[in-house]
């Protein structure tokens, strides 16, 4: 493909500005984690890590961020196990209505999350009269988290094909050590970038937990947004916030670094 040279230009400058428009208010966010001024006065004129101190005496940050961690690996631990045999069983069975099962799993993602909220609040305390809390949160998170651990063990099953699992079989392998020693090493790094971007999908949710946490839970998220606007409280949301940025970096890179050596494989 021939691109001119104006072409190229014009493509320069809109990726320049698409950029400035994504990372400078994430670098105010972390600029504004050491400025000395409460109210944020621009330019600063002084920086203090005062916030940073008072950020990690936070009872409530501490609290708030031991139950997103839980419920994250609580929520993805699910998932991976949902997920991986509802990719197992579209992918190798042909049964009928196997298309609209497909859809429906992967259908919680892709509703607004104040639609799948509602939903999940309705029916935790009408239909099964559960109180709201860490359990209900759990599942409302696996709902949608399963949709990641899905999507990519089906399609690295899709790329795998059957041929070393029936090779495995003619050598008389039982099923559960064909899984074992073919099937799971080679679906393993889907596995992981599933479970980590599950992770991450669940540990900043906000608007289903809002909607199914109850009054005696509150995630991350949840406290930022509770203490966004609260006197005294903003540097220290700053703080919180610079250092989910900094924590987020960690999912994108092993992702990349597994869709790279999957690339890699592939390649050679």
């Amino acid at each position: 493909m021939i691109v001119s040279p104006a072409f190229k230009n014009v493509l320069r400058i809109v990726t320049a500005l698409v950029l400035v428009v994504i990372y400078v208010p994430l670098a105010l966010v972390v600029l504004n984690s050491f400025n000395a001024s409460m109210s944020f006065a621009w330019p600063p004129q002084e920086f203090t890590l005062e916030w940073w101190q008072r950020a990690a005496n936070s009872e409530g940050v501490r609290d708030a961020l031991l139950v997103s961690v839980e419920v994250a690996l609580a929520s993805t631990a699910i998932s991976l196990v949902l997920g991986t045999m509802a990719a197992l069983a579209l992918q190798r069975y042909r049964f009928f209505g196997r298309e609209t099962v497909s859809l429906l799993i992967i259908l919680p993602i892709a509703l607004p999350g104040i639609v799948t909220g509602i939903a999940l609040n309705n029916a935790f305390r009408t239909m099964f009269g559960w109180e709201l809390g860490f359990v209900t949160i759990v599942v409302a998170h696996a709902t949608f988290c399963v949709v990641t651990v899905f999507n990519n063990v089906i399609a690295r099953l899709r790329r795998m094909g059957l041929n070393l699992e029936e090779a495995s079989a003619d050598l008389g392998a039982s099923a559960l050590t064909t899984f074992r020693l073919v099937t799971f090493p080679m679906m393993r790094s889907a596995l992981i970038a599933g479970g980590v971007l599950a992770f991450a999908l669940s540990f900043d949710e906000i608007i289903v937990t809002t909607f199914t946490a109850g009054a005696q839970q509150q995630t991350l998220p949840i406290w930022i947004l509770n203490n966004l606007f609260r006197p005294n409280q903003g540097p220290v949301v700053n703080v919180v916030a610079t250092v989910l940025i900094l924590v987020s970096l960690i999912p994108i890179w092993v992702t990349q670094k597994l869709a790279g050596d999957n690339d890699g494989l592939a390649g050679r």
